[in-house]
């Protein structure tokens, strides 16, 4: 069972903070980030369905809600990147979801459509990133 030294995947994860979390227990550390790639594969799954289909009144809540479970649980487990790119995209979401549906054809809700897609492309970074950091733990 391989253990991550503390600079290689820095950007990921906080190894030292998250096994603080988890009481020392590795293998507990080991059970949690195993279920975060489950849920953040679940989310992805969503949001990817959201963002192929034409934005509709319900886009932008599906994609902040989605988001948002990303940023907490990685927040639990001391994942600064995922964390970091799940906030910025919420926030994006947050911003088009306040655009009147109504005015679906305006310069506004295109813009916010272009800035999610953007933040989206950011957190499926992360996620690559936290996948390769999970392969290289061997979890």
């Amino acid at each position: 069972m391989a253990s991550p030294t503390s600079s290689d995947f820095s950007n990921v994860i906080d190894w030292t903070e998250a096994m603080e979390q988890c009481g020392d227990d590795e293998d507990f550390l080991r059970e949690l980030l195993s279920d975060l790639r489950g849920e953040i594969d679940a989310q992805i799954v969503k949001m990817d369905e959201v963002l192929q289909n034409p934005i509709n009144d319900q886009s932008f809540l599906n994609i902040m809600r989605a988001s948002h479970v990303i940023k907490g649980a990685s927040s639990n487990l001391m994942c600064q990147e995922l964390r970091e790119t799940a906030t910025n995209l919420e926030q994006a979401a947050a911003g088009g979801n306040e655009i009147p549906f109504e005015d679906k054809a305006s310069d506004e809700l295109e813009r916010a459509t272009e800035d999610v897609k953007k933040k989206y492309s950011d957190l499926k970074k992360a996620v690559d990133s936290y996948h390769e950091f999970l392969e290289s733990v061997d979890i």
